[in-house]
């Protein structure tokens, strides 16, 4: 039995927890773990600002299913994890973040760097812990691992007064885990057998099903057992901003992203559905639109591990409560077992219905040769050179909406961006953990000019740290789902929405930080610039695109209208968009 400061103690811990990567930046009340984690396996990724270590270890975590570590000094470090463990938090993303605290004694006097930021993350933490006995440290730690990534992931944050790691204590753990005593930690039962066979009759007895895809298919890793239900139900698939990627774009099934500036068949198919199959879904408003009018005629299956989502937003016909991998196989069995005595899905007219919508509304813009540079036609070419490969990491704000319509999805685990919280910033950071997770891919950020200059900093981090990620710059002068809203809702009263495209200058800053920095206006120069971009590195490249600054993300249904409401965009004809909001089908 070893005698370990709580310091030693709590990166032994992180060491036999599996943990490889830890992204942070020291200050004084974290210095005590900071000195054994020079010696330690352990890799630390030295971020320039505490939201960039919680976004980076969230990106990690979206990019290999593993919980992500961030480490932060106390008071303005600790609350710059804020940002990030709300994002996580709503995003369901495992990581643990820990931090240190003023001393014991100094706890609640107002002292140096001092806040309670236990209190308050409380409403943005699955779990926290102040912990105050360095013995509790290993099982504290553990602890944090299972709850991080157990049931629904998210994001748990462990507290160390900078005392308790100074102190010392015995190491008594031989096996690990150590003992974890988490009496109120409940962890789902498997899903109901009668839940599972009540949900295959609907699904095959319905003439227009539709599987509701969200984030929790690729947080389970379920996504083989959805295509085999999608194929063996002949049931058409949406796959939410969360979930895109769960289902190859290219397949016949595949409807793309529904909501607010979903696609087209994605967006009529849930409001037409007879049956709305939601898996790891929640329903939000994004999606639901004004909710009172959405999917009218459908009867609801709603399987998600969290039972507090289960009618939360709208009731459910048959409730599915379990770990999703379990309730997708069990699922996919169940239909594939009443298929074999001899039931059959009759779906046929309704994916005919469904592949004219495709035809019909597909999602459209204009790229003139010589006109301004729209960045759907980026995002397309960007699709096509890569072959649907790359891991794609967003912003939040127009550019992250014309990727997640743009680029053709062929794999989950590859398309990160911030959905719940939309966090501007986001994507460098986010990007540059995911590269750190998955070393031998191409991570590429796709972000807007707002977005980028919130965390742009973490360039130097990645150029340092040789993280080659490719940076690819939206850069239209605007905060541009701002100036979109302010044209469509406020009369095209702009107000404290224009950046300019020319300060900074994006390629002198990318050399600046060490990266490689290149600039393209032009659509016949687009595949030029990203074959440069896209080229092996060992350091991160940017690329300043310079699109249209009026350019608008279409379709849209406005927030708290009816799906039925949706506008096609500028390129549809006044026909066109008439007969889209009438529908006339026959079913």
């Amino acid at each position: 039995m070893e005698e370990l400061t709580g310091a030693q103690a709590l990166v032994r811990s992180l060491e036999e927890q599996g943990v490889e990567v830890v992204f942070g930046l020291p200050g004084g009340t974290i210095l005590p773990t900071y000195d054994p984690l020079l010696s330690s396996r352990l890799r630390h990724v030295l971020v320039r600002h505490e939201q960039g270590a919680g976004h980076a270890a969230e990106g990690y975590a979206w990019a290999t299913g593993k919980p992500g570590v961030c480490m932060a000094t106390s008071g303005p470090g600790a609350t710059n994890l804020v940002t990030a463990l709300s994002d996580a938090y709503m995003d369901s993303v495992p990581m643990v973040a820990i931090t240190g605290q003023v001393g014991r004694s100094l706890i609640g006097t107002d002292a140096f760097q001092e806040a309670d930021i236990t209190g308050i993350t409380l409403p943005i933490t699955k779990h926290n812990e102040l912990v105050t006995d360095p013995e509790r440290i290993p099982a504290a730690i553990a602890e944090a691992f299972h709850i991080a990534t157990t049931g629904r992931p998210g994001p748990v944050l462990v507290d160390v007064p900078k005392d308790v790691q100074q102190a010392t204590a015995p190491w008594r753990v031989t096996d690990w885990p150590p003992a974890m005593e988490l009496p109120g930690y409940r962890l789902p039962a498997p899903p109901s057998p009668e839940a599972i066979q009540a949900a295959a009759r609907l699904l095959l007895e319905a003439r227009r099903p539709v599987l509701y895809v969200g984030g929790g298919v690729i947080k389970s890793d379920s996504h083989a057992d959805l295509l085999r239900l999608a194929e063996l139900a002949q049931a058409p698939v949406t796959t939410t901003l969360m979930a895109r990627g769960a289902i190859p774009d290219s397949h016949p099934l595949a409807l793309g992203m529904p909501g607010m500036h979903g696609t087209y068949p994605a967006v009529a198919a849930l409001q037409e559905a007879d049956l709305i199959v939601a898996l790891g879904a929640r329903f939000d408003d994004r999606v639901t639109g004004k909710l009172a009018d959405f999917a009218p005629r459908a009867k609801i299956v709603h399987a998600d591990i969290d039972p507090a989502e289960i009618g939360k937003n709208r009731a459910a016909d048959v409730a599915i409560v379990g770990d999703l991998r379990l309730t997708m196989a069990s699922l996919a069995d169940a239909v594939s077992a009443a298929t074999t005595s001899g039931a059959a899905a009759d779906t046929a007219d309704w994916r005919a219905v469904l592949d004219g919508w495709k035809r019909q509304f597909p999602l459209r813009y204009t790229q003139h040769s010589g006109g301004p540079l729209k960045p759907q036609f980026v995002t397309e070419r960007l699709s096509a050179l890569t072959g649907g490969n790359a891991i794609i990491v967003a912003g939040v704000g127009q550019h992250q909406m014309h990727a997640a319509q743009h680029y053709a999805f062929t794999r989950p685990r590859s398309w990160i961006n911030s959905g719940g919280a939309g966090t501007m910033g986001f994507a460098v950071p986010a990007a540059m953990g995911a590269q750190v997770g998955r070393p031998g891919e191409t991570v590429v950020a796709i972000d807007g000019d707002g977005c980028f200059q919130m965390t742009a900093q973490e360039l130097a981090t990645c150029a340092i740290e040789k993280i080659p990620i490719k940076v690819l710059i939206f850069n239209n002068g605007f905060l541009g789902m701002v100036r979109q809203w302010q044209e469509l809702f406020y009369d095209e009263r702009y107000s404290s929405v224009e950046l300019g495209t020319d300060i900074p200058d994006y390629v002198k800053l990318a050399e600046a930080y060490g990266c490689v920095g290149l600039r393209c206006d032009r659509a016949d120069e687009v595949d030029a610039v990203l074959d440069k971009a896209l080229a092996p590195s060992d350091v991160p490249v940017v690329v300043d695109f310079r699109t249209h600054d009026r350019e608008g993300v279409f379709p849209m249904v406005a927030a708290g209208r009816p799906n039925d409401e949706i506008v096609l965009g500028p390129e549809f004809s006044a026909d066109e968009q008439r007969a889209a909001t009438r529908r006339e089908m026959e079913l």
